[in-house]
């Protein structure tokens, strides 16, 4: 049996052994808190994460460049495309036609442009000819005039003998005579270099028309190329093709089906070419830099390991690219936390799992700040 002592004292070794116990846990459990709240504040210094981010990827709308019915469609919705794959054929027989108008008016230019460059050979040449006649005439005219003025000489002369009773009055006439014929032929060949000039003036005005006529020529030539180039230009949009690697989807369009200018037909998801965009709190971005290395989770797929590295800053808020910005000038202003939208490239993830990784998956990204 106990006695009344040695029960005491067992119940008050008991009772300190349970405080020990109880400031055992409690100092275990502070310190587990401690250390979490250590881990926290390194990571926190060393790394800057937000869940609001998803993936993106180049979504490129198809349009229709031409109007006309579809004759064929070469691909089902959310098929995998190659770039260049053919994927809508539209009735080309107009546009061959146009084709086919189009060159016919140019090889009609070229001919006409042949036709107003040889006669403006002709005419350049007859202008040609005209100046050396005209030269000819004028030269004419300077011989016409030097015998008048021998011939004025040669009267003074007579004149001046007749008076004086040296010359004989059939000599002052012949003077006399031969005078007024060189002042009729020197007028005469006055009024034929007149003439040859206006004429040779006139044709070299026809030679100028006729090259103003290659200008139009050649401008008309122009015309029809371009012509020709644009009708081309839609023979070839007749066929539609994939602008890139990726998925075909969202078709609207069906065979047989007239469609016009600018109609959307369908998109291409390039999905080769994946990025995350990333919306961090005005308060973060400023340890972010790009060039920082990224780790990259995404809900549906949390096993997959993605890396990537910041690229850029979007440069506006995303507020500002909403159909209706806020405007703090109205009054009625009450502080919110913006957030920056972030480019970040992947650089590291499984190509085989492009399939499945799809624009629009929500992510979260953790970047390395030191």
């Amino acid at each position: 049996m106990l006695t009344i002592n040695q029960k005491k004292i067992m119940k008050k070794n008991a009772s300190e052994k349970k405080s020990k116990k109880k400031l055992f846990i409690i100092g275990g459990i502070l310190g587990t808190i401690l250390t979490i709240a250590i881990i926290y504040f390194i990571i926190g210094a060393n790394y800057i994460s937000t869940d609001n981010a998803q993936l993106d990827a180049d979504i490129v709308p198809i349009k229709s460049s031409v109007s006309g019915y579809i004759k064929t469609i070469h691909f089902k919705d959310n098929e995998h495309v190659k770039k260049g794959q053919l994927l809508i054929t539209i009735d080309d027989t107009d546009l061959k036609t146009k084709v086919a108008q189009a060159e016919a008016a140019l090889e009609n230019a070229n001919a006409n442009l042949l036709s107003v460059k040889s006669n403006a050979n002709a005419v350049s040449q007859n202008a040609d000819a005209s100046s050396l006649s005209s030269a000819s005439v004028e030269q004419s005219s300077t011989a016409a005039k030097a015998k008048l003025t021998k011939s004025q000489e040669d009267f003074k002369r007579i004149e001046n003998m007749f008076n004086a009773k040296a010359a004989t009055q059939a000599q002052f006439d012949a003077s006399k005579a031969d005078l007024e014929i060189s002042k009729a032929q020197y007028d005469a060949a006055v009024n034929q270099s007149k003439s040859a000039a206006a004429q040779s003036q006139g044709i070299h005005s026809q030679a100028e028309a006729q090259r103003a006529q290659i200008t139009l020529a050649e401008a008309i030539v122009k015309q029809r190329q371009a012509e020709l180039a644009l009708a081309q230009t839609q023979l070839d949009n007749a066929t539609i093709e994939s602008p890139c690697d990726g998925i075909i989807t969202k078709r609207a369009v069906e065979e047989g089906q007239y469609i016009t200018i600018a109609q959307p037909l369908c998109s291409t998801i390039n999905n080769t070419h994946l990025w995350v965009t990333a919306n961090f709190k005005e308060t973060q971005v400023k340890k972010i830099k790009p060039g920082q290395i990224v780790s990259v989770k995404i809900d549906a797929f949390p096993d997959l390991k993605i890396t990537g590295k910041v690229e850029s800053f979007i440069g506006a808020t995303g507020a500002k690219f909403s159909l209706l910005p806020p405007d703090n000038s109205t009054g009625n202003f009450v502080k919110i936390i913006q957030r920056i939208p972030v480019r970040i490239e992947l650089t590291d993830y499984p190509k085989e799992s492009a399939d499945i990784l799809f624009p629009g998956l929500s992510v979260f990204v953790e970047v390395k700040v030191n």
